[in-house]
């Protein structure tokens, strides 16, 4: 700690002699405001700097239950004023942190600087549980666009502190009810069936003029009908492209870089969004408000929401003493979108690139919706006993997991242990479920994709086992993973059935880590009717 302090003293000396120098030879300022520049900088370097020193220096120096000192959280120091930022941020960052845990032998737990924000990192499942299901670790850390464009409510961000835990639970339980429990489910397969279907006919339409198959364009858009259908109740013309425009726009705003997200401790936090990201969401905000606000105002006028089955209706149909201000039901249904079309999408393109790259995992999914599917078209009901397919998902999941860094970090809101190390309060948490997935000690072969390796062994990913929680753990876990996993294996499986793949052109699993972790380059394949020649 000591030698930290002195490197960053020595460091804002170097800053404000260099500034003040520059300025002053190379400007024509009063003397007043060049003599007053140094005691400026040093104010602004000290403010990013000192809330990293004391938290730093808490962690050193916490004690156990016992009185003794807790064992320090190994991890890189970093530079003074920037951290550990230029080292890890960036498409890979979930590979650089993964190799940065190796390098420090701090797999379990990890300590670092982004910025002037104090971070944590488990990859390992032991820790990662301690961390998703701990008490403490119950909040979301400031992230400017998700702030803004979630209207730092909806379930992702409703906060989930004491005393304003009940808000968060109540928006979470009346998703569930409306939308995600089994019975809702169940009844939005037709949607989804309708879906899939015009999908099979738009690669169908492709093939009949020897068009490729952009894999990207075609999943976004099936994933957009089938959210919109399922929040909304909107199907075919009634999903307007300005929806689809919000959610594409909403998808680059909350993956960018905003230098502000990692000082949100310090006075200068809101001046360091040098790309303009805040005031971009605020705009796109209002419109999302404007576009969800009509439509609740015309299915309010209509009054025909106890006939329907989407999420909109069901919450507008409420008894009066259980219904939502509209500011929270916009967030919600935004929310359940905005995520949704996300995670479907990338999903399934990942899973249909492995599907192309390796025909004789192909040829043993085909084989498999043959026997126990027929000629009928593939439902819900099917999918239980295609039990390779599902393994095909879950082998993809592991390998390409759309939140390697599961997506939202967590926040301590008090001192907390983690195994043998004390977590301050006000540090940021997260769990590199990527590097657990590709752990040898835990997966044996983790670069070979082969999804027999779910026959041999019981995985639930739902949740309850950290090997392999894509979707989260505890409290905070995505509520819609039962949604999206029915989504992309049904998808999958009449995909499989109806169409051979081959790649149009050389597929790359380059990965670029935004909001989420997505194909660097777009997939296009060439699809093959089955039993017709390639």
């Amino acid at each position: 700690m000591k030698t930290e302090l002195i490197t960053t003293m020595v460091s804002l000396v170097i800053l404000v002699h260099f500034t003040t120098t520059t300025i002053s030879s190379t400007t024509t300022l009063p003397s007043w405001i060049i003599s007053f520049l140094p005691i400026s900088l040093a104010m602004a370097a000290a403010a990013v700097t000192l809330p990293f020193a004391i938290t730093t220096l808490h962690a050193r120096t916490s004690r156990n239950n016992n009185g003794a000192a807790a064992a320090a959280i190994p991890g890189p120091r970093g530079w003074p004023l920037v951290g550990s930022l230029p080292a890890v941020w960036g498409p890979l960052m979930h590979r650089r942190l993964a190799a940065l845990a190796d390098a420090h032998g701090a797999r379990r737990l990890m300590s670092l600087t982004l910025g002037a924000t104090p971070v944590v990192i488990s990859s390992h499942p032991e820790t990662a549980r301690e961390i998703l299901s701990g008490a403490a670790f119950v909040d979301r850390p400031p992230k400017a666009a998700a702030r803004e464009l979630m209207f730092s409510r909806a379930i992702g961000f409703a906060p989930g502190a004491e005393g304003a835990g009940d808000y968060w639970r109540r928006l979470r339980r009346v998703a569930g009810a409306g939308m995600l429990s089994p019975r809702r489910l169940a009844a939005l397969g037709p949607l989804r069936r309708r879906v899939a279907d015009a999908m099979v006919a738009r690669v169908a339409a492709a093939g009949q003029i020897g068009e490729v198959v952009a894999m990207r364009g075609l999943l976004q858009r099936a994933s957009l009908e089938s959210m919109a259908g399922s929040v909304l109740g909107l199907e075919g013309g009634a999903v307007s492209e300005e929806l689809g425009e919000m959610v594409r726009e909403g998808y680059e705003l909350v993956g960018a870089f905003n230098l502000g997200d990692h000082y949100h401790t310090t006075m200068w936090g809101p001046l360091m969004d040098l790309w303009g990201v805040g005031p971009a969401c605020r705009g796109l905000a209002a419109r999302v408000r404007g576009y969800f606000g009509k439509i609740i105002e015309e299915r309010s006028l209509a009054g025909n929401c106890h006939e329907r089955d989407d999420l909109l209706s069901y919450m507008l149909g409420l008894p009066e003493d259980e219904k939502l201000e509209d500011s929270d039901v916009i967030a919600v249904l935004w929310e359940m979108i905005f995520r949704g079309v996300d995670v479907v999408a990338i999903l399934l393109e990942w899973t249909m690139a492995r599907i192309t790259l390796h025909p004789d995992i192909q040829f043993k999914a085909h084989k498999e919706i043959d026997a126990v599917v027929g000629s009928h078209r593939i439902t819900d009901a099917d999918i239980p006993n295609l039990h390779f397919l599902q393994c095909i998902v879950k082998e993809t999941l592991r390998m390409h997991p759309p939140g390697p860094l599961l997506s939202w970090a967590r926040l301590a809101v008090h001192d907390a242990r983690v195994g043998k190390h004390i977590v301050p309060a006000g540090t940021t948490a997260m769990v590199n479920m990527w590097a657990i997935s590709h752990d040898k000690t835990i997966w044996g072969d983790p670069w070979v994709f082969r999804p027999e390796r779910f026959r041999e062994q019981d995985v639930n990913i739902l949740g309850s086992d950290l090997r392999l929680a894509p979707f989260g753990s505890g409290r905070r876990v995505c509520s819609g993973r039962m949604m999206g996993l029915s989504t992309v294996q049904l998808w999958l499986g009449r995909l499989l059935q109806e169409y051979e793949w081959l790649p149009a052109k050389p597929i790359k699993l380059a990965e670029s880590l935004r909001l989420s972790m997505e194909m660097k380059n777009p997939l296009v394949c060439r699809a093959v009717r089955r039993g017709e020649a390639a």
